[in-house]
């Protein structure tokens, strides 16, 4: 999958079928000139439906289709009988999105599971037929009901990647390197920063032919909750995280105070995000010698809140552990 086929926002628009009209009819047939009424009801609109498909990964089918509408339900007819319903359109999208109203901003649905569907937009009721309206005092009723009009809305569809490991770190940490060398993911590698600005996903193979999900997301900047660089963009895809992975370079003018700055801005973002398991990973260790790792490994005992690793991906030192961490931190 490409970066640019990545889309994980789209708005759209959705229109339901309207309800057939009930029909007017009185029974006619030979030697009945008089029968009494016998039109039938219409038939329901279309639903416009949305439903979960683990086979899509992004809202990229959205980019080039952005307009949903269901067909009409028939009309009634003579002999009771019933028009047929409109047909539902179905919206399939990936595991993991959100439905919101783009007026009220508000959640409609969330889509996690497969197969999972939710009525966006209802149908029209069709118009009951004359038959229904007889009466004692009114024998051959002349009317019926007309159907119901369907409905329009505008809804924004927004994608929080499903993954069981979350990448979280600066930009430029080695976290599209990380998922390079445990992944057969192919992100894009380069030397400077915000090279990743689309989420990447990578299956890790571990022992026993178990695996799991991991997402290099793009990397967090001060005041990232407020907004800034990527903000919002990137931040949603961390909520569905089991476990979140900190990566910090080993390079890093101070380890501690970098940590407690990623720390903060998912605090500021959403609160609940620290309740999530969480690992701190000291990357591009082969520049460490054992010495200075000892030293290091003094300081963060002291100070850091949660357990710590040093690996490096280019020397492939500490990735086994790393693994076994990770499917520890996922599974307890």
């Amino acid at each position: 999958m490409t970066e640019g086929n990545f889309v994980d926002y789209v708005k759209v628009q959705a229109v339901s079928g309207d309800g057939g009209k009930g029909s007017v009819h009185l029974h006619r047939e030979k030697f009945i000139t008089k029968g009494g009424p016998d039109g039938g009801d219409g038939g329901r609109g279309g639903h416009v439906i949305a439903r979960g498909n683990k086979n899509r990964w992004t809202l990229v089918n959205f980019r080039y289709r952005r307009h949903f509408k269901s067909s009409h339900g028939g009309h009634g007819s003579k002999n009771r009988s019933s028009g047929a319903d409109g047909q539902d359109i179905y919206m399939d999208v990936p595991l993991g999105t959100v439905i919101r109203d783009f007026e009220t901003k508000d959640i409609l649905f969330e889509i996690t599971e497969e197969g999972q569907e939710e009525v966006l937009l209802p149908g029209g009721m069709g118009g009951r037929g004359n038959w229904h309206f007889r009466s004692s005092t009114n024998q051959t009723p002349r009317y019926a009901q007309p159907g119901v009009e369907g409905t329009e809305g505008v809804f924004i569809l927004e994608l929080k990647v499903l993954a069981d490991v979350g990448l979280v770190g600066f930009p430029n940490a080695g976290k599209s390197t990380l998922l390079s060398v445990l992944t057969s993911a192919k992100p894009k590698i380069a030397d400077y920063e915000f090279t990743t600005l689309k989420p990447n996903l990578g299956i890790v193979e571990h022992r026993d032919f178990k695996s799991f999900v991991m997402a290099d997301i793009p990397g967090i900047i001060e005041g990232a909750a407020e907004g800034k660089g990527l903000g919002h963009y990137f931040l949603r895809h961390i909520e569905r995280n089991a476990a979140l992975l900190f990566l910090i370079p080993a390079d890093s003018d101070d380890i501690i105070k970098e940590y407690e700055i990623l720390l903060d801005e998912l605090r500021r973002y959403n609160s609940e995000l620290l309740d999530k398991d969480r690992l701190v990973v000291i990357s591009k260790s082969d520049m460490l010698d054992d010495e200075l790792i000892t030293e290091m490994s003094v300081e963060l005992d002291k100070d850091l809140d949660t357990s710590y690793m040093f690996i490096s991906s280019v020397a492939q030192l500490g990735l086994l552990e790393l693994k076994d961490k990770l499917w520890t931190l996922i599974n307890e």
